[in-house]
């Protein structure tokens, strides 16, 4: 049986190793020491079978994932500003056996402490099957869903990115995205070491970290891009980069062109979700166009259907569902069979929820979703229902419908529209905040005296939408 740390990420063994390898905020390590505190942490893991690990920007959550990856542990990343519903359902849906790290809040769960980098590495350690990932979603319509993610499926797509943005291992990663989603912990880190790249993760992704980090590869989401054309000193920082890349949303025209007049560089964007991995992305080589997501990456089939399930030939221009066919897709939902069927078409092709088109050169373009229940603010993927479900815990709050409004900044911003008897909105925006992660909470809240439905009792939020 191999090791499945070095099947996943044979570029933690690369030569021209460095004491500065990998950073993380003011945190630097070579990658020799990072591979010997895995080891040790994975030694203790040896019979445990999941865990759950706060993935704060810090080096002890990549210390944490690379163990529980070597010792073929299944390992779930919490947000560290989760608030206690949301942080208690995914301990109870997970069923993990640990928590690995000290965090600050409590459960009943056993912690096993993470060594710090140079811990010394064990001298042998059990051969171990793979273990993988259980990525929570954004709980588009109810509590999050834990997406379960083979270390297959990350090497498929981590090495499809390579192809198409010439990664290397003379390049220079830079981010700070949060290290519980995808665009941060996989592509921003796990990336960087299948590579075998320098990494470097800012603590927070702002303009001046960004200017001072010195990479060759920089990856952010809209807002992350957004704030950099507000700081042209801090842009024209990146000219000497190879590639920047935008994803989890869409840029909008004037960021990109503004990128453009800034940096020198036309962003790439890319498209995914946690359930596929990333999918459609413009290339190195090759063109790159404002509110475009490029091209099916190698190994991945799309297309484009009607609501009634009828392909839309490539060209039309005619909007419809985008679905796909992919090595990358996750293994299921955790312990939901009935929601992976779901997901899936008769004649077995994943149903992504978004809306597309796809022109005759198979370039995508994505509209948005099929419902409007997936809110995307600063880069994050929230779900309306799971906002709308806090709310509701409050005792003032009767009736909740949440949706996104065009914003500036973020994207979208989360505006909640509830029915309730003598509450006020910033005590509202509070209770969710300490409820859920912060970045879920309500920028705008407005009161009604009911809200809109149809005859069937469903709320009609098309009627709110700003």
């Amino acid at each position: 049986m191999t090791d499945p740390l070095e099947s996943l990420l044979p570029g933690l063994w690369a030569p021209g190793d460095g004491p500065d390898a990998v950073r993380i905020g003011e945190v630097a390590t070579s990658r020799e020491d990072l591979l010997a505190a895995a080891q040790a942490c994975a030694a203790r893991l040896v019979g445990v079978r999941s865990v759950v690990l706060e993935a704060g920007p810090e080096m002890a959550t990549l210390v944490g994932v690379l163990g529980a990856l070597r010792a073929g542990v299944a390992v779930v990343p919490l947000a560290p500003d989760a608030g206690p519903l949301e942080r208690n359902h995914v301990l109870q849906d997970s069923g993990v056996d640990v928590v690995l790290g000290d965090p600050a809040w409590t459960s009943e769960h056993p912690r096993i402490p993470i060594p710090a980098p140079g811990a010394a590495a064990p001298s042998t350690l059990p051969a171990a099957a793979p273990g993988g990932m259980v990525l929570y979603t954004s709980g588009t319509t109810g509590p999050p869903k834990g997406v379960v993610l083979s270390n297959a499926a990350i090497g498929a797509d981590l090495d499809a990115l390579a192809a198409a943005w010439a990664w290397t291992p003379e390049d220079t990663v830079v981010h700070g995205l949060p290290l519980f989603h995808v665009h941060g912990l996989i592509l921003g880190l796990l990336g960087a070491l299948r590579v075998g790249c320098r990494v470097v993760h800012t603590g927070r992704p702002t303009p001046q970290a960004y200017a001072a980090a010195g990479g060759t590869l920089y990856f952010g989401v809209p807002t992350v891009w957004s704030r950099m054309v507000d700081e042209p000193g801090a842009a024209a920082a990146l000219r000497s980069a190879r590639l920047l890349v935008s994803g989890s949303a869409g840029l909008t025209p004037p960021v990109f062109e503004g990128l453009v007049a800034l940096t020198g560089h036309r962003p790439v964007e890319r498209y995914g979700m946690t359930e596929t991995l990333i999918t459609l992305s413009a290339r190195a080589d090759g063109d790159r166009r404002p509110g475009q997501v490029g091209l099916a990456l190698p190994g991945v089939t799309t297309r484009v259907v009607a609501e009634d399930g009828t392909p839309i030939p490539p060209g039309e221009d005619t909007p419809g569902e985008l679905q796909v066919r992919t090595a990358t897709m996750f293994d299921g939902y955790l312990g939901r069979p009935e929601a992976t069927t779901a997901c899936w078409t008769a004649d077995g092709w994943f149903r992504t929820g978004d809306v597309a088109t796809l022109g005759v050169d198979g370039w995508h373009r994505i509209l948005g979703r099929a419902s409007v229940d997936l809110i995307k603010s600063g880069g994050y993927r929230i779900g309306a229902g799971e906002v709308e479900a806090a709310l509701l815990a409050h005792p003032a709050v009767t009736e909740a419908a949440v949706v996104g409004e065009p914003d500036p900044d973020l994207g979208q911003r989360i505006v909640a529209y509830v029915v309730a008897a003598d509450a006020v909105a910033a005590d509202l925006e509070a209770f969710v905040a300490t409820a859920l992660s912060v970045h879920k909470r309500p920028r705008r809240i407005v009161f009604l005296d009911s809200l809109p439905r149809n005859a069937l009792g469903k709320v009609q939020k098309s009627l709110l939408t700003p």
